[in-house]
């Protein structure tokens, strides 16, 4: 267990927060503003506390400036936001330096220089010499060992934001101590990328659900036909190898048992609901059909768990959705506890309007993947333990 941002002093203090500025960015101006007011939490109480707060992040997308976050982070949460345009250098020095309690700066993308993702400890000392308490309330990067996640920590006392100790503890409990039956859905287009995912979490649920482009590595590993679907060739052998284990440890692991094809991904054609024994050999599985989201109707219980990870379909493009919405449509009815992780079931889940009807929405893609394999995570570990 580690400190949280209760555990410290920060009344007066130069605060430096690792928070969640990595949001959608479009012609300057910022999409989906979930992230922001998730971290909107911490910053408040900071605040709240009187301190003076640097904010540190970065942005996923090379060359994107931070400078559109500031005034919608400023809106959300009702406080001047400063922005300066580099985080190192005289401007970053000079906005700290004059920083007083209960004001806000925000410094620019971090990752504008390459000692960010190095772990640099250098960049890191500097980052460091800003604040005197160190806060860690990005959770989707804390897979990361990267600068700001694992050595700043070791010049600051270093606890945790209350997203990031949300995250970890819904997460793990759900893993840990979960009310059952625990249930698990795994979607997305890769097994290479979610072995580590889809076989800690056999150990560890009642039951298992597989669906979207990853399923059709499993079906062609049974010798199923799957025509010209996606498929990793390479991954067969693992993929025998799990269905194998579902059935030695007596775990109920469901895969498709109708799709939706098409002929056609990018100009969508001749779409049709078939058999998963039906698909031709020109078809491509871009969803799965109403029966395969039927199955989850025996596994879900209102008393249990779900942890869900991974769109069913290739839900971005509206016509290859249905399934996904089902799958949303099927748990959120059964009104089992419900965890969604992963950053395309975030986002879909974010554009459909549907976030507030799940019981935990991750902002975390990568982050609770590896919390999902079991797996510690860096920017968490390198945190100050709870005392007894």
């Amino acid at each position: 267990m580690k400190q949280s941002v209760r555990d410290i002093e920060v009344s007066g203090q130069k605060v430096l927060v690792r928070t969640m500025l990595n949001v959608p960015i479009k012609n300057g101006v910022v999409g989906d503003k979930m992230r922001l007011e998730a971290a909107a939490a911490t910053l408040k109480y900071l605040l709240e506390q009187n301190a003076a707060l640097i904010l540190i992040s970065h942005h996923s997308h090379e060359g994107q400036s931070l400078a559109p976050v500031a005034p919608v982070l400023a809106n959300i949460l009702g406080h001047p936001v400063t922005f300066v345009a580099d985080c190192l250098g005289e401007a970053a020095s000079a906005a700290v330096a004059s920083l007083q309690p209960g004001q806000v700066v925000m410094l620019e993308n971090l990752r504008f220089h390459p000692e960010e993702e190095a772990n640099d400890d250098a960049f890191a000392r500097t980052l460091a010499s800003y604040g005197q308490v160190f806060v860690q309330d990005d959770f989707t990067t804390c897979h990361r060992e990267h600068a700001s996640m694992v050595s700043v920590p070791k010049y600051l006392p270093a606890v945790a934001g209350f997203q990031v100790q949300k995250e970890v503890q819904t997460i793990t409990d759900a893993l840990e101590n979960p009310k059952r039956p625990l249930i698990a859905v795994a979607g997305g287009a890769k097994i290479s990328t979610k072995i580590p995912i889809v076989s800690f979490l056999l150990r560890k649920v009642d039951a298992l659900f597989i669906g979207g482009a990853m399923a059709n590595t499993f079906l062609a590993a049974q010798g199923v036909p799957i025509g010209k679907s996606l498929v990793e060739p390479d991954m067969l052998e693992q993929a025998k190898a799990i269905l194998a284990d579902a059935v030695t440890q007596g775990k109920s692991l469901l895969l498709p048992l109708d799709a939706i094809v098409t002929t056609n991904i990018e100009a969508p054609a001749d779409i049709r609901t078939v058999a998963i024994s039906a698909v031709g050999p020109d078809d491509i599985i871009a969803d799965i059909g109403p029966l395969s989201v039927a199955q989850l109707d025996t596994i879900l219980e209102p008393e249990g768990t779900v942890i869900w990870n991974g769109p069913v379909g290739i839900a971005e493009q509206t016509v290859f959705a249905s399934g996904t919405a089902g799958v949303a449509e099927k748990i959120i009815g059964s009104g089992a506890t419900s965890i969604i992780g992963g950053g395309d079931t975030a986002d879909y889940v974010d554009n459909a309007g549907l976030a507030s009807k799940f019981s935990f929405v991750s902002t975390g893609g990568g982050a609770s993947l590896e919390l999902m394999s079991g797996h510690t995570l860096p920017g968490v570990e390198a945190l100050l333990d709870k005392q007894n």
